[in-house]
């Protein structure tokens, strides 16, 4: 061998190895020592087997490098486990029941208390009630500490089931967003049009407040973000922005419709004195009028309303099944019907009593 190879082979150090034992050198019982290996050293056995010698440990880098990734196979195949466990979980969202006496309206909130007085709402709440918590969960985040020491959360949508958890004392099921003020209005908008529509004035009120707390440039900026039309963004603003004198002459703001927009505006912009003298005249009289009937006297196209000659719909005062139903006929007469079991005993004496009252001071 070389000189050159001799130096290379010194520096190749290969691990101890462990010196066989009887029993594994041979599978057949020892006798005696081969004849041929009479002048080699002498070698004793021993009746039991040799104590082992500690395991090697590999001295270079690849072969340290196979224990180690040896070593780590569990922990990775066990990682790989768990992630394709919690594959079956990706998108979800975490629900948390919580107290909703401490969670307080959005500042845009814009449901009419008549909004929580029909039918519909009266279903929701009876639906609840037999489950005993909302089954579809609200939205809330999380108010900053110091905030507000009546509340922890405030909406972002979901007003209708949170008010009837709190009217039935049932936790409220509850989504925790991370989401600042403009995701907060956009989420809601989206939520009440695709659950149940926004009157045109509630619709209104809701976008009049995002443009005059700064929270949109213009118009334009508060159509594009929430995806409506821009036209429809000014009707409803149109209807805002009347005197309130107009809005309460209608039996209920819910009423007002997005088409009557431009004509009450019109009329606003060239008689806003004429237009406030009858909004105040009728619910002076409160006379019982059909929506279309208190806006065709706001318009200056009929008086015949104010005398009650002409029949109009039904009107509901109160909660369906909580209250009654008022109703004019043509020939002046008011009916007012009221639905079963709210006219106790007590509270018809006490109708009574009222009414016999006030037609005999007339």
């Amino acid at each position: 061998m070389s000189k050159k190879l001799a130096a290379k082979a010194s520096l190749i150090q290969l691990p101890p190895v462990r010196p066989a034992t009887v029993a594994e050198s041979s599978p057949s019982p020892v006798t005696s020592a081969p004849a041929e290996t009479a002048t080699a050293p002498a070698v004793s056995v021993a009746s039991t087997a040799a104590p082992a010698l500690p395991e090697a440990r590999p001295k270079t880098a690849p072969g340290s490098m196979a224990v180690f990734m040896a070593s780590q196979s569990a922990a990775v195949k066990e990682a790989e486990e768990l992630r394709l466990k919690l594959r079956a979980f990706d998108g979800a969202v975490p629900m948390k029941a919580l107290d909703p006496r401490r969670i307080r309206p959005s500042r845009w909130a814009n449901r009419h208390a008549d909004a929580l007085a029909d039918k519909a709402y009266e279903e929701l709440r009876a639906d609840i009630a037999a489950s005993g918590t909302n089954v579809q969960p609200i939205c809330v985040r999380a108010l900053a500490a110091g905030t507000d020491p009546n509340a922890d959360y405030e909406l972002v949508f979901g007003h209708r089931r949170h008010r009837a958890c709190l009217e039935l004392g049932l936790p409220v099921q509850a989504i925790i967003a991370d989401i600042d003020d403009k995701g907060l209005f956009e989420a809601m908008e989206r939520e009440n049009r695709a659950r149940k529509n926004l009157s045109a004035w509630e619709q209104g009120m809701m976008y009049r407040r995002a443009l005059d707390s700064g929270l949109y440039a213009s118009q334009r900026k508060l159509a594009e973000s929430v995806g409506v039309d821009l036209s429809l963004i000014s009707k409803s603003l149109a209807l805002a922005r009347l005197p309130d004198s107009v809005i309460e002459a209608f039996p209920s703001p819910l009423d007002v419709q997005f088409r009557w927009a431009q004509p009450l505006s019109e009329v606003l912009q060239r008689d806003p004195e004429g237009l406030v003298a009858r909004a105040k005249e009728l619910r002076a009289a409160k006379a019982v009028l059909s929506a279309k009937q208190v806006l065709e006297v706001l318009l200056g196209q009929s008086q015949k309303p104010l005398n009650r000659s002409t029949p109009v719909p039904e009107r509901r005062i109160g909660r369906a099944g909580q209250g009654a139903v008022l109703t004019g006929e043509a020939d002046g007469r008011v009916t007012l019907r009221f639905d079963a079991g709210v006219l106790t005993e007590a509270r018809q004496a006490a109708l009574l009593a009222w009414l016999q009252g006030h037609l005999d001071s007339e």
